[in-house]
């Protein structure tokens, strides 16, 4: 496997003029600290519009019913993970943030949560992408937490830091983003999905 790092590629695009902004398109790019930024009115050259991007309003179908976390509530219950989210981050270089918003969404933070199709854990891994990131007891906060980060580092790179699509992924599968011609697959589940991490991440960046 290729050494896991955070793509930069478009930090290195300042040069180039800012697109101009379509009404409903949204744009992001990775800046040299590894942050990921995004907005509808983009005011920076290193923006690059999200082909298949979430569209508001959509309707979000759980395999299992969950009350839907807010940043404020998510960060309390999530303090307990606090070390193994941190460990992953580093180990990873992904955003703290951005791990408290997958783990929220996926699982409101219940170590317990057991999909319908058998997504288990924090980071709802499948059995197979379980084994896949060398996780060996997927009930194991520690373990899934390590398991979820890596597989979300080996999706961003796959998709060169498009957090839109990585989160697609995650989701939906690769396979999915594929047939969808590499963009977010039209799917109701998958485009609420990313919406929503994509709003907790904003939050838990700002503090809120």
């Amino acid at each position: 496997m290729r050494a896991l790092r955070l793509l930069t590629t478009w930090a290195l695009l300042g040069s180039f003029a800012a697109p101009s902004a379509r009404a409903g398109d949204l744009y992001s790019y990775v800046d040299e600290d590894g942050v990921i930024h995004f907005s509808n009115v983009p005011s920076d050259g290193r923006y690059r519009r999200v082909q298949g991007h979430v569209t508001p309003g959509g309707v979000y179908r759980a395999e299992t019913a969950r009350a839907r976390p807010t940043a404020r509530t998510a960060s309390l219950t999530a303090e307990q993970y606090r070390q193994h989210i941190k460990a992953a981050s580093v180990k990873y270089q992904l955003p703290e943030a951005l791990l408290l918003a997958v783990m929220a969404v996926e699982s409101n933070f219940d170590p317990r949560a057991l999909s319908e199709k058998g997504a288990v854990g924090l980071m709802q891994l499948m059995p197979g992408t379980a084994r896949d990131m060398y996780v060996s007891d997927a009930w194991s906060p520690e373990q899934n937490i390590d398991g979820g980060a890596r597989y979300l580092r080996i999706l961003a790179n796959l998709y060169e830091g498009d957090l839109f699509k990585t989160l697609a992924a995650y989701n939906a599968g690769p396979d999915a983003v594929r047939r969808a011609g590499d963009a977010i697959p039209d799917i109701p589940e998958t485009r609420e999905y990313v919406r929503r991490v994509v709003a907790l991440y904003q939050a838990f960046k700002a503090g809120r």
